[in-house]
């Protein structure tokens, strides 16, 4: 899974070619009554199998074939495959901006995302299991790339900050649906991979039969050594660079935790008594889901209001840290519903306040997508490191209540990485 940046605008990008990039430098049309509910829907669908299949099926499958080492098998499986999330989310991004098009690509990724849960559904050991999820990955990232590249494409800079509200609600409504439709099929995770596939595939196909697309001018390929330049070029803008820190930092200590979620209600928290892992998945996804929506609508909101991004950025991140902590000095049922109810208020208006301040500081409009795939790296990188770092904390201190401390000392970290930021208030 990478976590999506929304690309919901360039405010404060420098257009380099404004005639290459109308819509990065606010001149798009608006955009059709439907474009924003179909943004939502695509990116629900997005977050439903990331977190179905992430967080709930793939435990199960790994805990089905080894449950003595689950922990780290989970571990090499969830860090190798955000390699190829890393990988493919800035090069498919790349690849949709020289073509022109994005709508392809969407539906391209999603088609491929069938057969691949299919593989994954099969996969009876850890090393099939691996290889599958990895496929998933890359053609997820595919669609993913193309989809938080259609706002700065088709949607003026004065309509983007209803279009970021539609695509952010995607993470907490897709990630409770996610949580609820991996419970259901807690028994049989061989189907639910089928259907986590065709919720993405029917959801490409909505938002594609349903969008106009107008091919965008098409960009001349580059050698090989000036693309990887490229993409590191945006980190070499001081703001940018920060932007990307705070974010990896947060990022890595979510993941840490959310990773590991169904083990640690298994083998740390003291659950209700009949409340079974999964149930209890079920319990506080949506929980977490109706958090992180209010969050990320009210701090958008008030945000944009009080023109102050820095400060919910930093609040966001610090509230976390206390969210974290929770977990860590109780492992209570009642301290993780805490827990699930106010990480997904920080979580939620973190993200999107976030998502607008990077917006706010890149480096250039022309390769909005290209850099937005670059601050994606942020977003996956960290789930690389962050299940071999969260196996080894597990394995040596013999349970979760380090991880907690782990992950929150990260998101303080994470917190003050965005002072240095000078572009942004």
């Amino acid at each position: 899974m990478a976590l999506s940046s929304s690309g919901t605008g360039t405010t404060g990008a420098v257009p380099d070619d404004a005639a290459a990039a109308p819509a990065a430098a606010g001149a798009a049309r608006a955009p059709g009554r439907g474009l924003f509910p179909l943004l939502l829907v695509g990116s629900s669908a997005m977050y439903t199998l990331y977190v179905g299949v992430g967080g709930v099926l793939l435990a199960l499958q790994v805990e089905d074939i080894d449950p003595v080492d689950k922990v780290a098998h989970f571990g090499l499986i969830a860090g190798v495959s955000a390699i190829f999330a890393t990988i493919f989310n800035p090069v498919a991004g790349a690849l949709s901006d020289r073509s022109g098009r994005r709508n392809p690509w969407i539906l391209g990724g999603a088609a491929a995302a069938l057969p691949a849960m299919f593989l994954l559904g099969a996969a009876d050991t850890i090393l099939l299991v691996t290889i599958a999820w990895c496929l998933g990955q890359a053609v997820m990232n595919v669609y993913q790339a193309a989809l938080t590249s259609v706002v700065p494409d088709r949607v003026p800079v004065s309509a983007r900050g209803k279009a970021s509200a539609a695509v952010g609600l995607g993470l907490p409504i897709g990630s409770t649906l996610g949580a609820l439709t991996g419970a259901a099929f807690s028994e049989d995770y061989r189907s639910g991979y089928l259907v986590f596939g065709a919720i993405v595939a029917g959801a490409a196909v909505l938002f594609t039969a349903c969008t106009r697309e107008e091919r965008l001018p098409a960009r001349a390929a580059l050698p090989v050594r000036a693309q990887l330049a490229a993409f590191t070029g945006a980190l070499r803008d001081h703001d940018f660079r920060w932007a990307f820190v705070g974010r990896a930092l947060l990022v890595l200590g979510y993941f840490a935790v959310s990773g590991y979620q169904l083990y640690i209600l298994q083998d740390h928290t003291v659950l209700p008594v009949g409340m079974e892992p999964e149930e209890a998945v079920a319990v506080l996804m949506p929980l977490t889901g109706v958090a992180m929506a209010v969050s990320t609508v009210l701090g958008g909101y008030l945000s944009d209001r009080l023109d102050r991004r820095k400060l919910f950025v930093g609040a966001s991140a610090l509230l976390s840290a206390l969210a974290l902590a929770i977990p860590a000095v109780s492992d209570s049922w009642t301290a993780m519903l805490a827990f699930a109810a106010v990480n997904g208020l920080a979580f939620g208006s973190y993200m999107a306040v976030d998502t607008a301040l990077v917006t706010m500081v890149l480096p250039t409009a022309r390769d909005a997508a290209r850099d937005m795939g670059v601050l994606n790296i942020a977003n996956a990188g960290p789930q690389i490191i962050a299940p071999f770092i969260a196996s080894v904390i597990v394995s040596v201190s013999g349970g979760y209540t380090a991880l907690f401390v782990v992950a929150a000392a990260l998101a303080v970290a994470g917190a003050l990485a965005v002072k240095p930021i000078r572009g942004v208030r």
